[in-house]
């Protein structure tokens, strides 16, 4: 497995190597002992899987310290677009955002560190999204940032009338108004 850095600090995308042949594929999805020899040490404690057709739009999600999370993201079928914003106060890249296509088809890999508002997109028809968290989900700690905050500029690549979100996501506040918790 490759792990490749970004621009943002703990941001990695982890490519994994594929053994193909006319049986069909073999990967290592996950390796503690390979993220190890990069510097990176997780447990993680939970596993979260979720199928969503086009257009549906999750997030922008974090969870609050104590029970902040660092995600490990891939998709099991189909396609999304991968987006996160750095909330860590301390950082340069405060307030920048990372994006990436994650799919079945190149089955890259997105650990997003604590102090990142993640979410994403459905690109293709359906897809189901699997990741990896190293602190258990809490209600309470539950926080988000608005998806078309006009400061963040993201593009979803797809219309705005073609999102499906929850109320929930349709009510986060901006980046401007999120109180300095990272």
């Amino acid at each position: 497995m490759k792990v490749v850095s970004t621009p943002f600090k703990d941001l990695f995308v982890l490519e994994p190597k594929v053994l193909g042949d006319s049986r069909g594929y073999f990967m290592e999805s996950f390796s503690k002992r390979t993220l190890l020899e990069t510097g990176i040490d997780l447990t993680f404690v939970q596993d979260n899987q979720s199928s969503s057709a086009k257009g549906v739009l999750r997030g922008l999600h974090f969870q609050k310290p104590p029970f902040a999370q660092t995600k490990l993201v891939r998709v099991l079928s189909g396609l999304i677009l991968d987006v996160v914003i750095d909330i860590r106060n301390a950082e340069p890249t405060f307030g920048k955002q990372f994006s990436i296509e994650l799919s079945s088809e190149n089955k890259k890999q997105l650990l997003v560190p604590k102090g990142f508002a993640h979410g994403f997109v459905v690109l293709s028809e359906q897809a189901e999204v699997f990741y990896k968290v190293d602190e258990y989900y809490n209600a309470q700690a539950d926080a988000g940032l608005l998806f078309n905050d006009p400061a963040l500029d993201i593009d979803w690549k797809l219309p705005a009338n073609e999102f499906i979100l929850s109320e929930k996501d349709k009510k986060h506040p901006i980046l401007s108004e999120l109180d300095s918790i990272f």
